[in-house]
């Protein structure tokens, strides 16, 4: 026979279990288009990338509203348009940050950055870090997105030798894409130098 006590500890039980699984599915972000978001990725390259340039977030990519649904722009393999709670379950930890400009987008220029994402949906991913449009990575994506539609540079550009280079997860990436010959002028736009950048805010974090 069960007793009083016993159903009251099943009780709490039960209870505690349904609060754990209601902040387990955490809330979304409420977020705008042109919205900034960063993560962690789970990519071979994630540490190199957090290394050489001194960031925790090594994945980033753009909120833009389809069918009223938000989605994250990103250049992954091929650039393409992720649902939001996707994106934020991919990264490590469900962790993420979102950023927005310090001055709200309007209708107009959000259709703008909406158009000029078109011309780069499908490109491949750029492992080479190659500053074209012939394939393209998760920053540059972002920075030429704001810069094409709407004129502002989102971060500065750096050459590849102005990273931390000598870190031991570095070298072997930079070994693996490009063998002797490292293109160390190359113009680079990081996760890093978006995330700091002073046109942004930080309005949300998960």
């Amino acid at each position: 026979m069960t007793t009083r006590p016993a159903l009251a500890c099943a009780l709490l039980s039960a209870l505690l279990a349904l609060a754990g699984a209601g902040c387990a599915e955490a809330r979304p972000p409420q977020v705008r288009d042109g919205d900034v978001i960063f993560h962690v990725s789970r990519s071979s390259q994630s540490q190199a990338i957090q290394h050489a340039t001194g960031s925790r977030y090594s994945h980033m990519g753009m909120i833009l509203h389809r069918d009223g649904q938000p989605y994250v722009f990103e250049a992954i393999d091929p650039v393409a348009y992720t649902p939001l709670q996707r994106w934020i379950a991919r990264g490590e930890g469900g962790h993420y940050v979102l950023k927005r400009l310090r001055t709200p987008l309007n209708a107009r220029q959000a259709s703008q950055l909406r158009d000029a994402a078109d011309a780069f949906r499908g490109r491949r991913y750029d492992l080479a870090f190659e500053w074209s449009d012939q394939r393209i990575y998760c920053s540059e994506l972002v920075w030429k997105l704001y810069d094409r539609a709407l004129g502002l540079r989102i971060g500065a550009l750096q050459p590849l030798r102005s990273f931390k280079l000598d870190d031991p997860a570095v070298k072997a990436k930079l070994r693996e894409r490009y063998g002797e010959r490292v293109p160390l002028a190359e113009p680079v736009i990081s996760p890093a130098a978006m995330f700091d950048s002073p046109l942004l805010t930080t309005v949300a974090s998960g």
